[in-house]
């Protein structure tokens, strides 16, 4: 293996140990994942792999949302201007639900009174 594989694999590696972690479902990682997907194709290029460790330091940046940002009406729609605030909210509070919230917003969600 040469040095500059070698490189680009500690690169990967230390990208994906700096991947936040998820909340919602604990027990799938998506930096997991990845560090299997890495492990079985070792044998890629060194340059691929130097792009895929430059891609994912780039998500770590969030280069992409500085880049483009989210400015005016597109984060409140006319015909719903909360949503994506629910949202956030909503995926706030989903990991410290208990079984009886959860259950409750599922009955909620399936009898809706008019």
């Amino acid at each position: 293996m040469s040095r500059q594989t070698v490189s680009a694999r500690n690169h990967i590696l230390r990208a994906l140990s700096q991947w936040p972690k998820d909340t919602l479902r604990p027990q799938i990682q998506f930096h997991d994942v990845l560090r299997k997907r890495f492990e079985q194709s070792s044998n890629s290029p060194e340059q691929e792999q130097l792009q895929q460790a430059n891609a994912l330091y780039s998500l770590l940046d969030n280069r992409y949302k500085r880049k483009y940002p989210i400015t005016g009406t597109l984060l409140h729609p006319k015909s719903n201007p909360t949503y994506f605030s629910n949202l956030v909210q909503e995926l706030e509070e989903a990991p410290n639900r208990s079984s009886m919230e959860r259950l409750w917003l599922r009955l909620k969600g399936v009898i809706r009174l008019q």
